[in-house]
Order: structure tokens, then C-alpha cells, then sequence
């Protein structure tokens, strides 16, 4: 949907005759906000390498439907539950690796197993596969028979987050740095630091995509990116800030699935003590962050997950802005011996979302005010990874690190697993119940499986108090005009080139 004009900030429009280097060609450029550090399709469910790799260079099994619902054939054609703990998938045959090998079951088996190397620390495996054992089953090259355990009712929709890799990727134990797909696109040139290029690959399985080739850009300044738009410098910038979007003819705002929060650090003094995990949420004004920092539009937070999502409780309250009793708490723990004067820091990421080293500013601040020692650390990606993915790095004293998940796919079993579980790769929280909680709801159905996540999250957010939630987001993307292309949901994650139309 096209912004609001309540959203405008400026009445600015692209001047007539502005001229766009690109408008005979069938190129594009993308600014992303994010330098893509790896390429590693096993890391697509981080934002800046899945808006690059997913469905463009590596392809998932299935497709989820981010417009209509539902899933949709890519690599599979058909599945069929085999019994409570199997699926069976049947291949699209006569799909070629941009090598020219051919696709085969094998490298469904080899794609998952990867997924699940300790020693690579796949953000999709870690996200979406954690808790779960696969065994396999192969009677023909297009055919692959996926068991779990525990039984995973949804395994299909957990195959449309997959990108798939061949088996013949080496070193098998280290990142790919050239990925090898089936996909419309095929990986042409990594300038580490600088650009990406994905050339149109003239031996696709479907029907051909009208972008050429497409370079990535890395600009962490939402103004210079969006600027490069107006003055045809580039073509899609997928974030830009609010302050940025003040052109009705080139700018839309979009529900993105995302939810941002700062996840507490459990097990270190002082927030490993409850009521300062309280007073963290009881110090921060969310209501003054809307409309400034944060779009109009978005939602205050309970939980990680949006209300469209099945597992979501509405019976849980939102923090009031209490800064008051946040410090009747900090002296009450104190009272206690707790050490509320022991150094915190807030970990932020650079470019996570626009304003977002702002938000983090303000939120030290609002911390500072009711007694805590709160700093803040920004780092880029790569370094940010190693205090949010386990193994989390030693002696790295109480921490708050920033977060934006993304569950666009409508159930919970995206978000518990990695966020709460004992062995969860995001997880800072270490409770029998919590993990009986969440292997039970992964196994259940309909209304059984709902009401458990929705137990679930009032555990893990009333009870806990595992995170600082903050809010449920609006995206706003700009488009040149010269194409014919509207974000979703799914822009925030995966911007899939052939979407793309010309004018």
C-alpha cells in the first residue's frame, strides 16, 4: 500500500524530467542497508543475505505464499504426510545446479544435514530445525522421504524457509562463498564489502525473468540510499526510515513481520534477578517512540510474535511506562544484595532497521534514569553474530542485545524454539517447563496447538521476562519508477528479481 499522507514529511516529488541512467535497461541495482558479510545460503534466514540468495540463487522446496497464504510447489511438486512422523516429497524433475549437475534427493538430505552442522551454526537451521532429528529415505532420485523427531506436523511450511544446496558444495564444513543454485539467477561476483552481481540464468527450470542482472549495494545511511533512487543512481532500496519516505510516488509502507526487542540476559548479575528484568521493561516510554522513531503505524509488542500469528495471546499486557516503580525495584533488589550498580550493555547492530541506533540511545537513557549502568555497543553484523548466536561470547558481562525477528510464515514453531529452548541458538533462558512447553506445542494440532504456545509465551514474557519487547513493525521500501513492483510481507526477508516487471 502507498504511504499515508499523514506519514509524508515532506511534500518533495521526483522532478519530471529526471533523468534515470538505467531506464533502457533491464538491470537493477538494490541498496541494502546491511554490508552482506557471508553468502552462505545455510544463513539465508538472516535478512540481508535472504533478501539476496533466497529463491533468487538457491531455491526452497516449497513456497510460501506471502500474498494469498498457503504453500505453493517450487522444488517439490506434491507432498504427503506417510504416517505421524514422515513426509514424503516428490522432486521436480529435469532441474539443473547452475553447473549443469542434475538435482537429485540427495541434495534435500545434504541441505538439511548441513542445516543441522554444529560446526557451521546455520542461522536457518539454528532458527528453524533445532530440537529436531532427521533420518531419510530415498527410493528414486525425485522422490525423498523426510521422518522427525519429534513429529513435526508443519515439516512442509519449515521446507518453504530452506534454501536448498547441492551436494557437491565444498568444503562441506565452511561457508560457501560462491553458492552454486537452481534458482532464476546464478552468483556472479562478491566484491566482499562492496557489491554483489546475480546474473539471469538462460538455463532456468521456469519461465524467465525479465531483470537481466542485478548489482547489491551497501549503504547504511537510509537518506543516501533513498537519494540514489530519486537520481537513478539505484532502483529498490527494501529500508529506508520514516524521515526518508516523503515520496508518494516512489514510497510504500508495508506490515513487515518483523518484532523488535532487546533479549535480557538471563544468567548474569544483575539480570539474572527478575525484578530488574522487570524494571528494564517497566523504564522504556513506547508510546513516545511512535510517530518519532518508530512509523505511526506500528504495533507495541508483547511478544515476539504478531497477532496474525496462531500462537499469539492477546491476555498478555503491555508494559505500562512505569520509570517510577522501575526504580522501587532497582532498589529493592539492591536491598537484597543484588549488584545493580554491575555494568550492562546494550549490544545494537548497526543498520538492523532505520533509527535503529537511535532507539538504542534513548533506551540507555531510559535505563540510565532509573539507576541501572547501562552502555551501549554498536557493532557491524559479523561481530554482533557472536553475542547473539550461541556460543555467546565469554565474560561478556549482563547484556541486552537488539533484535528483529521475523516470523512471516504464521506459527510459532519459527520463533520458540530459537528464542526460548535450553539449546536454543538465540536462547539465554534455561527452563525444564519452557522446553516441555515447546516440544509439546511442535507436536500438536489445531486448538491443542494453539492454546500451548499461547502458554508458552505468557511463561517465557510474564513470568521470565526473557526480553525488552518493543514493537511490531511497518516497512517502507522505495521503488523507482520505472518498474512495476509493490513489497510485502516477504520484502523483508526475500526480494525475489522475478517479481519484477518493467514499465
Amino acid at each position: 500500500m502507498k504511504i499515508k499522507a499523514a506519514l509524508f514529511l515532506s511534500g518533495a516529488v521526483l522532478a519530471g524530467g529526471m533523468a534515470h541512467a538505467q531506464d533502457a535497461s533491464r538491470d537493477v541495482t538494490v541498496v541494502l542497508s546491511e554490508t552482506v558479510s557471508v553468502v552462505e545460503p545455510c544463513m539465508a534466514a538472516r535478512q540481508d543475505v535472504g533478501r539476496v540468495i533466497s529463491e533468487n540463487v538457491n531455491e526452497m522446496l516449497i513456497e510460501f505464499d506471502y500474498v494469498n497464504g498457503g504453500l505453493k510447489p517450487r522444488l517439490a511438486t506434491e507432498w504427503s504426510q506417510v504416517d505421524d512422523d514422515t513426509w514424503e516429497f516428490k522432486l521436480r524433475p529435469g532441474v539443473k545446479w547452475h553447473d549443469g549437475s542434475p538435482f537429485t534427493a540427495k541434495d534435500v538430505q545434504f541441505s538439511i544435514e548441513r542445516n543441522k552442522n554444529a560446526d557451521l551454526s546455520c542461522e536457518t537451521g539454528g532458527k528453524y530445525f533445532g530440537g529436531m532429528e532427521f533420518s531419510f529415505e530415498s527410493p528414486d532420485d525425485n522422490t525423498i522421504r523426510i521422518t522427525t523427531s519429534p513429529p513435526q506436523p508443519i515439516l512442509p511450511l519449515l521446507m518453504s524457509v530452506m534454501p536448498v544446496q547441492s551436494a557437491a558444495t565444498t568444503p562441506a564444513a565452511e561457508f560457501d562463498r560462491k553458492p552454486t543454485g537452481t534458482g532464476p539467477y546464478v552468483f556472479s561476483d562478491w566484491q566482499n564489502g562492496q557489491s554483489i552481481t546475480l546474473t539471469r540464468n538462460p538455463d532456468y527450470w521456469g519461465a524467465q525473468p525479465q531483470v537481466e542482472k542485478a548489482t547489491y549495494l551497501f549503504r547504511s545511511d537510509s537518506a543516501v540510499a533513498a537519494a540514489m533512487v530519486e537520481t537513478g543512481e539505484a532502483d529498490i532500496v527494501p529500508s529506508i526510515a520514516l524521515q526518508d519516505a516523503n515520496n508518494p510516488e516512489t514510497d510504500f509502507s508495508y506490515p513487515n513481520s518483523e518484532t523488535t526487542s532487546l533479549r535480557i540476559d538471563t544468567r548474569t548479575e544483575p539480570t539474572d534477578d527478575r525484578r530488574i528484568r522487570e524494571a528494564l521493561n517497566l523504564a522504556v516510554d513506547r508510546e513516545a517512540m511512535i510517530g518519532t522513531l518508530f512509523p505511526a503505524d506500528a504495533q507495541i509488542a508483547t511478544h515476539l510474535v504478531v497477532p496474525t500469528t496462531i500462537g499469539h495471546n492477546p491476555d498478555i499486557p503491555a508494559w505500562p511506562y512505569d520509570p517510577d516503580r522501575a526504580r522501587e525495584l532497582v532498589e529493592e533488589a539492591k536491598a537484597d544484595g543484588v549488584n545493580v550498580d554491575a555494568p550492562i550493555r546494550i549490544i545494537g547492530r548497526n543498520g538492523m532497521y532505520p533509527n535503529g541506533t537511535e532507539t538504542m540511545e534513548a533506551m540507555m537513557a531510559m535505563f540510565q534514569d532509573v539507576g541501572l549502568n547501562v552502555a551501549l555497543d554498536s557493532y557491524d553484523v559479523s561481530v554482533w553474530n557472536n553475542y547473539f548466536v550461541s556460543p555467546f561470547v565469554a565474560d561478556a558481562g549482563a547484556t541486552l542485545t537488539q533484535s528483529q525477528h521475523d516470523n512471516a510464515t504464521g506459527d510459532p514453531v519459527f520463533t520458540a524454539h530459537v528464542k526460548y529452548a535450553s539449546d536454543g541458538a538465540h536462547s539465554m533462558v534455561r527452563d525444564p517447563e519452557v522446553d516441555r512447553l515447546i516440544a509439546a506445542a511442535s507436536a500438536a494440532t489445531g486448538e491443542e496447538r494453539t492454546k500451548l504456545w499461547q502458554e508458552l509465551f505468557a511463561k517465557v514474557n510474564t513470568e521470565i521476562i526473557a526480553d525488552v519487547p518493543m514493537f511490531h513493525m511497518v516497512g517502507f521500501t522505495r521503488v523507482s519508477p520505472r518498474l512495476d513492483f509493490k513489497p510485502t510481507i516477504a520484502t523483508n526477508s526475500e526480494l525475489q528479481l522475478q517479481q519484477i516487471r518493467f514499465k
